[in-house]
């Protein structure tokens, strides 16, 4: 409970006493052999254990982080999962010491005080009152004893090898329950006299603020929460790199990728939110495959600051070198490396895990160093679709930054330097700061959302954050200086990667679908998606694949270079050759950057379905839309009317485009050949004539990409007057039809669907339309070939939806917002309605 009554507290003594350790744990050892009685029997009473002999069991004699280094060294050593070795005190050993002058019924009566846990200033008082008080009290002699003749062992007696000191709770690391940085970890701790002080700190930090803030809101008993110790021997990462990563999307709950962040030196930088790490996003089944690439997706971060070593013990931060900066912390090997060892640990516990790794800087051997259950994202309910959108955009941009969770707040801002400013803060407001760690939990739990400078998407304020259901931007770089005390604003988080802060209390709504038991349907569902950054999320509602993936979206958004520069990098002003480079930091050279972003784009929505089909539609940019790109100006022409000028498969053979659309071919053969991913398909727009489609044949074929070779299919893009007349000549060169009724229906109605003076006479349900749409299907029917439609109109008129089931389509691809809507209007019950 959150207070027990005065009576309970003043037997509280028992709780923390010897007796009752030893007796729960020997209450276990019914049925065991006398060997493993005995085992358990001197685990039971000692007052430090070898981490090797330790296990998942042990929870309640060493703590989560202690029970699970050793659950992974004598489990998965088979596994290729190197742990490094180290020894752990016990619970029984912090009992005792407690247990002395009556310290524990001490700390019982002063957190009996209800009114620590609603002034944040009465809470600091306590807390520091009681880590004094175990600061104070010497170590009983059988415990100090216990941690010399353990150190030794593993130490050798070197004063100089170095450990890392952290916390274990006996409530710590449970699947419904995270409490992660919520006590203290120390670095580089040398000697058996700094391991005593720090073991001691450890005992201490039981008792943060934070700590004791995080118990009571999640009804976790003071009394009934233990500590111990966990003395880890250091992997040399000072000199390599480390960070944290999840056996899921921590955005989304999905739970076939593992998500990777990395920075250069000590961990803590990453875990603490002090950098903006490395991310990557590694795919399980093509990396079961055996695939030679499983990375879907990468972010270079900015990584300006370092943890290292410092003379004589401890750590310390220092700026990294501009070539860290801009290149990768960890290589692609490594990634899977890692990759494969989480996948491994999930596996062996049977539920998704965030670890914590390092690498040796002198051997570049990767380890693990923690690992604990996932929390958060692995409980999110998958037949519940929740969903936040802004409707008003009047307000001006302020911050960008890495979005944390999916939801939007708006509040006034309130910017605090240090916790020492805590009591200032005041429910609902917006709270911005350089960074935040789980010090600050007892007013982030309070904030309408969260703005940071620093900080990376699995550090502990983006956990504690998510836990909390608060939406946070964090790693904006400069936060505190662009918001101000009393500023109104809205903080967005749903829209992606990306989190944006803009200007105003701004109107948004939110939206709740359940997606379970669904009715049946006479059509297949796919989805219109082209932002990688939302696949993971959208891949998640019921569908049968991605039925548009438009290329245009990363070449725009992701890349933002015009194709033609990166080939004529060398030609190019030295202004626009700076810009280029500055965007492709972390890459080979500037078309290196172009075709792997492509494919780390395409790879991502291609694994939100997996294995079911998604359809790439090739670049189908317009002249004025390819000179808005960096460099586009010197490439493109002028064209009186683009809409229907230089762009799709006319541009594909041109010799002034040829080159650029192969180089989106060589993203393409990476896709499914290297990265795996067998269920992409293409797509060729704009197709104007029998000869455009014998010639776009050629190039896939000269490109290593020719349909029906390895299943690659190749669909057309249904959209001219000419595809509807000739639907059956290009049949011969395609493997079906994707409709496209925007560019359809306007061709065929002779209008400009981008100008407003004739927009009222756009409609796709018009019946000459409707005729052509008729005879591309029938005509794809009677030659056993798909046809599916991914233009704007089921999405926007759900009896347009239902005429097209009915003339036999085989499948709808609509917008993610229509999929429900459309979806209850064509089953009878919607139908009906």
């Amino acid at each position: 409970s959150k207070s027990s009554s005065s009576s309970s507290s003043k037997s509280s003594s028992s709780s923390f006493s010897s007796s009752s350790s030893r007796q729960n744990a020997l209450r276990k050892l019914r049925g065991q052999s006398a060997t493993a009685v005995e085992v358990e029997t001197k685990k039971a009473t000692a007052m430090c254990i070898p981490l090797d002999e330790l296990c998942n069991k042990d929870v309640e004699l060493v703590g989560g982080k202690s029970a699970s280094l050793g659950e992974m060294i004598s489990g998965l050593a088979s596994a290729s999962v190197p742990v490094p070795g180290g020894f752990s005190t016990t619970a029984l050993a912090y009992r005792q010491f407690l247990a002395q002058d009556g310290l524990a019924d001490e700390i019982d009566q002063l957190l009996q005080d209800p009114e620590i846990y609603e002034n944040v200033a009465k809470l600091q008082k306590v807390g520091k009152q009681i880590r004094e008080k175990i600061l104070d009290i010497p170590f009983q002699a059988e415990l100090e004893q216990a941690m010399l003749m353990e150190w030794e062992k593993v130490s050798g007696g070197d004063e100089n090898v170095a450990f890392a000191v952290r916390s274990s709770a006996t409530a710590e690391d449970l699947p419904d329950a995270s409490f992660a940085g919520q006590q203290e970890t120390y670095l580089n701790v040398r000697g058996k006299e700094e391991l005593f002080i720090k073991v001691k700190e450890v005992f201490a930090s039981l008792f943060t603020d934070r700590a004791i803030s995080y118990r009571h809101d999640r009804d976790f008993d003071h009394n009934k929460v233990a500590l111990a110790a966990t003395i880890q021997k250091m992997v040399r990462s000072e000199t390599g790199s480390s960070g944290v990563m999840f056996s899921l999307d921590t955005e989304t709950g999905f739970r076939d990728v593992v998500f990777i962040t990395s920075a250069w030196g000590l961990g803590e930088t990453v875990v603490g939110g002090t950098v903006n790490p490395d991310e990557f996003y590694a795919f399980k089944p093509t990396l079961a495959k055996g695939s030679r690439n499983p990375i879907v997706g990468r972010n270079l971060g900015s990584k300006k600051l370092k943890m290292v070593y410092s003379e004589g013990g401890g750590s310390e931060l220092v700026e990294t070198s501009e070539s860290e900066r801009e290149h990768w912390s960890i290589s692609d090997d490594d990634v899977t490396q890692l990759a494969e060892m989480a996948v491994e640990i999930e596996k062996h516990y049977g539920f998704p895990v965030d670890i914590e790794w390092a690498k040796d800087g002198d051997t570049g051997k990767l380890y693990i160093v923690q690992a604990r259950p996932e929390t958060v994202a692995s409980r999110r309910k998958t037949s519940v679709k929740e969903e936040f959108k802004l409707l008003d955009r009047s307000g001006d941009e302020l911050v960008s930054g890495r979005a944390v969770g999916n939801k939007i707040g708006k509040g006034t801002v309130r910017t605090l330097s240090s916790v020492e400013q805590m009591a200032e803060f005041k429910e609902g407001e917006v709270l911005v700061a350089d960074m935040t760690d789980p010090d600050w939990e007892p007013i982030m739990k309070k904030a309408a959302a969260i703005v940071t400078n620093r900080g990376g998407r699995t550090c502990h304020a983006a956990i504690i954050a998510r836990e909390l259901g608060i939406p946070a931007v964090v790693g904006s770089g400069d936060a505190t200086e662009r918001l101000s005390d009393g500023d109104e604003v809205t903080v967005v988080c749903s829209e992606g990667d990306t989190g944006t802060v803009y200007k105003g209390e701004l109107d948004f709504e939110r939206t709740v679908e359940d997606l379970s038991n669904l009715p049946d349907i006479p059509v297949k569902i796919m989805l219109n998606l082209a932002n990688p950054s939302r696949a993971f999320e959208y891949g998640q509602l019921p569908n049968a694949g991605i039925g548009l993936a438009r290329l245009e979206f990363v070449i725009n958004n992701v890349i933002g270079i015009h194709p033609k520069a990166l080939l004529s990098f060398d030609k190019l002003p030295e202004e626009l050759r700076n810009k280029i480079l500055d965007r492709s930091k972390g890459y080979a050279d500037p078309v290196s950057f172009y075709v792997d972003k492509i494919a780390e784009g395409t790879a991502q929505l291609a694994a939100s379905v997996y294995p079911r089909r998604i359809i790439v539609r090739l670049s189908d940019f317009k002249s004025n839309e390819y000179k808005s790109l960096l460099g586009g100006p010197l490439f493109e022409p002028d064209e009186e009317n683009p809409m229907i000028g230089f762009r799709g498969a006319g541009r594909y053979a041109d010799p002034a485009f040829r080159e650029c659309f192969e180089l989106e071919l060589m993203a393409m053969k990476k896709v499914r050949d290297e990265m795996g991913f067998d269920n992409v398909e293409l797509m060729i727009p704009f197709v104007r004539t029998l000869d455009m489609a014998r010639e776009v044949n050629d190039i896939l074929k000269e490109n290593g990409l020719e349909r029906g070779t390895n299943g690659l299919k190749v669909q057309m893009m249904a959209e001219l007057p000419s595809n509807v007349f000739m639907a059956d000549e290009f049949l011969d060169y395609f493997d079906g039809f994707s409709i496209g009724s925007n560019d359809l229906t306007q061709l065929t109605l002779g209008l400009d669907r981008d100008s407003g003076l004739v927009a009222k006479h756009f409609d796709e349900r018009a019946p000459a339309v409707k005729k052509a749409l008729s005879h591309i299907i029938k005509t794809a029917k009677a030659r056993g070939k798909y046809v599916g439609i991914c233009g704007q109109g089921p999405s926007d008129f759900p009896d347009f939806a239902k005429w097209l089931s009915d003339q036999g389509i085989d499948s709808l691809s609509l917008n993610p917002d229509s999929v429900i809507p459309t979806w209850m209007h064509l089953s009878d019950k919607g139908g009906d309605s």
